[in-house]
């Protein structure tokens, strides 16, 4: 396994008085599939975060996820998926997405509650949503489903992260369609195994426990650390659930733990000033022996806040390169203590 990384240098004369000033660089490259990444635009990690009452105020009287409409608007699924139409679990909807990613697609509300930060969202509500999408892939395995394959959760919180609703909520689907980057992995998984005749995943936590540099630390049989060629602006988090290879297989304690090491991520980019992120779960087939199950956690904010610049630029959208404004190392001493 090799950590690859291209280091670069731009040399620039200061307007001021003309002296020459370097400028550093990276392009750093997966181990697993080769994907690049750069970090560069170096800055410190730390932004405002907005008037929450001032952005959310009103957003609650057309929610579609408030209590008093949930019920009432929302699909309900047809008797053979689902006899009972919705799932619930205390305050807790899982129903049809109107806007499905697959077509075994769900939307998971995560409760009453309309706006609740960042900091404020427990483990139980994690866990609990968490649960509520477990019953439904458990439910449309149990039916033999073709497209019962992948079972997937995203979670897009925030505006930034491609949210465009305040109210909490998990996009739940399972597919027989592995994404893009889901598959990447899965492929070059399969080619590791084959060529090594070791688990990719299990050799990685072992080498990044080892080295330090990147790892945050180890929550039951999940391993927590800071990804080494970063999909987010500020980083991101990694964490891989030793032995497990498909969604289905994680145990009631493997959901709690998730969801601890989640909101303990959470804290430590709050101290940031984000306030938003995507969650993605990647999981193998059943018995796929040269999978993992592995979620990413992804922080969202701006290049310039007070324009709301995206933080998703050409590079991003077109090219698939992605950007960090900082080394994965120095942002793990900044979520280090969390842990």
């Amino acid at each position: 396994m090799e950590f690859q990384a291209i280091k670069k240098e731009t040399r620039i004369l200061s307007p001021a008085d003309s002296t020459n000033k370097s400028i550093p660089s990276e392009i750093r490259l997966d181990p697993l599939t080769g994907r690049s990444a750069r970090i560069c635009h170096f800055m410190e990690l730390k932004w405002e975060k907005p008037d929450f009452e001032a952005m959310i105020k009103g957003t609650e009287k057309t929610c579609p996820f408030c209590s008093g409409r949930v019920l009432e608007i929302t699909p309900r699924f047809p008797e053979e998926i689902i006899p009972e139409g919705r799932l619930t679990k205390n305050d807790m909807v899982l129903f049809p997405n109107i806007a499905p990613y697959d077509s075994l697609g769900a939307v998971a509300v995560m409760g009453d509650r309309h706006f609740i930060p960042m900091t404020e969202i427990t483990p139980g509500k994690i866990k609990n949503g968490f649960l509520l999408s477990m019953e439904f892939f458990k439910r449309v395995d149990e039916l033999k489903h073709p497209e019962a394959v992948y079972h997937i959760i995203n979670w897009n919180f925030m505006p930034p992260a491609g949210s465009s609703l305040i109210h909490p909520h998990l996009q739940v689907f399972s597919t027989s369609s592995a994404p893009n980057l889901m598959r990447y992995e899965m492929d070059s998984a399969k080619k590791y195994l084959e060529e090594n005749g070791t688990n990719y995943w299990d050799d990685l936590i072992r080498i990044e426990t080892e080295d330090k540099l990147r790892f945050l630390g180890r929550i039951g049989r999940s391993s927590w650390l800071t990804n080494y060629a970063p999909m987010g602006v500020a980083g991101d988090v990694l964490a891989v659930v030793n032995g497990v290879c498909s969604t289905l297989e994680l145990s009631d304690k493997d959901l709690s733990d998730i969801a601890d090491g989640l909101t303990r991520v959470m804290t430590g980019y709050d101290k940031m000033g984000i306030y938003s992120f995507n969650m993605n779960f990647f999981t193998g087939a059943k018995d796929d022996e040269h999978a993992r199950f592995h979620l990413l956690f992804s922080p969202r904010t701006f290049f310039n806040q007070a324009l709301g610049a995206t933080d998703v630029g050409a590079l991003r959208n077109l090219f698939n390169e992605t950007i960090c404004m900082a080394f994965p190392e120095d942002i793990n001493k900044m979520l280090k203590d969390d842990f």
